[in-house]
């Protein structure tokens, strides 16, 4: 399965937030929206980072409660791992494991196409293998 097919069966809405907003602001879209992370944008379409609940919870750590008022672009990874729509769902998820990253936007030709997320990769897996599954046992019990 590509991810181009994962998208279509989940959508391509992309939750973003720009840069100067507060680390504050971008807790309250995580959790208005229950999502873990929101890619960092100033026009919904070019990447600028990613902030996810992992990269607050350790700025919170290293730098207190201060940190809430701070941009979103201080806490930020600003290297964001991304794939193309005509990916595999097995790439991705190798990518995911070896990176150790659990959103991967979905990029083509510089634009924001939509985001999978570890959960999305686990599902579509579960999918195909219950489809091959399925196949098997159709061809074993057909005379």
């Amino acid at each position: 399965m590509q991810i181009s097919q994962l998208l279509r069966h989940k959508g391509r809405e992309v939750a973003t937030i720009d840069g100067t907003e507060s680390v504050r602001t971008a807790l309250a879209v995580l959790a208005d929206k229950g999502i873990g992370a929101l890619v960092v944008s100033s026009d919904g379409r070019r990447i600028d980072g990613i902030v996810s609940e992992r990269d607050v919870a350790r700025g919170l750590h290293d730098r207190g409660a201060g940190l809430l008022t701070e941009p979103v672009s201080s806490v930020m990874t600003a290297q964001v791992h991304t794939c193309p729509p005509d990916a595999s769902v097995h790439d991705l998820a190798r990518t995911m494991t070896d990176k150790r990253v659990r959103h991967v936007p979905v990029v083509a030709d510089g634009e924001l196409l939509g985001i999978v997320s570890i959960g999305d990769v686990v599902k579509a897996r579960l999918d195909e293998l219950e489809e091959e599954r399925r196949q098997l046992v159709d061809y074993i019990q057909s005379p």
